[in-house]
């Protein structure tokens, strides 16, 4: 029976994953990947341009996995802290089998003059931290979007980082640290968005002939409000 295209490529990465785990993933291939699949490269060259497009390929995985994680029910009934640690979380889950050929694909992009892979890994880094907002149906804007995206960037990368070199079952520790990083985050977002909107409306309530509109970028806080879901959520 014939494959369709999304089995080919799914095979192409598989292949290349498999090769990397009995070498390394600086070993692999593409004509190496043709000859386990008994293909030709012009046969790999219309799903990857390249060997770093696999790695974009197997990062893909990742974040499909993840925005699947947050159409159920039960998702949309967790805490806004919540939802960001299982999508994180569901996130390195799918990668886990392969954790040490991950490592080594990082390894690789992180190598000194490889800019023009660093420079693409940055650009893929924001893009699955926007689909961890969507998914998480985060709603900031202007200053409050920007801080939310700088901070859930920052404990995604950290968390990933400690990820890779987490050995503990189900890893455990990884999920310890984000939870510790996550409580901070909320910590931190209530100091400063919470406090000064109940002294501002103190402040308020002491002027005489006047009235001030409360902009819309501090009426709450990003992290830690809780949401009504926008979206139609599968049962599963």
């Amino acid at each position: 029976m014939k494959k369709s295209k999304l089995e080919i490529r799914e095979a192409i990465v598989d292949t290349a994953v498999t090769i990397a785990e009995r070498s390394n993933w600086e070993a692999v291939r593409l004509f190496d990947v043709a000859a386990e699949l008994n293909i030709s490269l012009d046969d790999i060259r219309p799903y990857f341009r390249e060997k770093e497009d696999l790695v974009d390929a197997w990062f893909d995985r990742a974040d499909s996995q993840m925005l699947k994680a947050a159409e159920t029910v039960e998702f949309l009934s967790l805490s806004p802290r919540e939802r960001l640690q299982h999508l994180i979380m569901t996130w390195l889950d799918a990668l886990a089998a392969h954790r040490k050929v991950t490592r080594q694909m990082i390894g690789a992009k992180l190598e000194p003059g490889h800019l023009h892979i660093q420079i693409p890994a940055i650009m893929r880094i924001s893009r699955t931290v926007q689909w961890m907002r969507e998914a998480a149906q985060r709603d900031a804007t202007f200053v409050r979007r920007a801080l939310e995206e700088t901070a859930l960037t920052t404990i995604y990368v950290a968390t990933f980082v400690y990820w890779m070199r987490d050995e503990s079952e189900n890893s455990q520790r990884t999920r310890n640290f984000l939870e510790q990083k996550l409580q901070v985050a909320e910590t931190l977002d209530r100091l400063i968005y919470r406090t000064p909107r109940a002294e501002a409306a103190d402040d308020s309530s002491a002027e005489t002939g006047a009235t001030h509109e409360i902009p819309a970028t501090v009426e709450s806080s990003p992290l830690t409000e809780s949401m009504t879901p926008k979206m139609h959520a599968k049962s599963g």
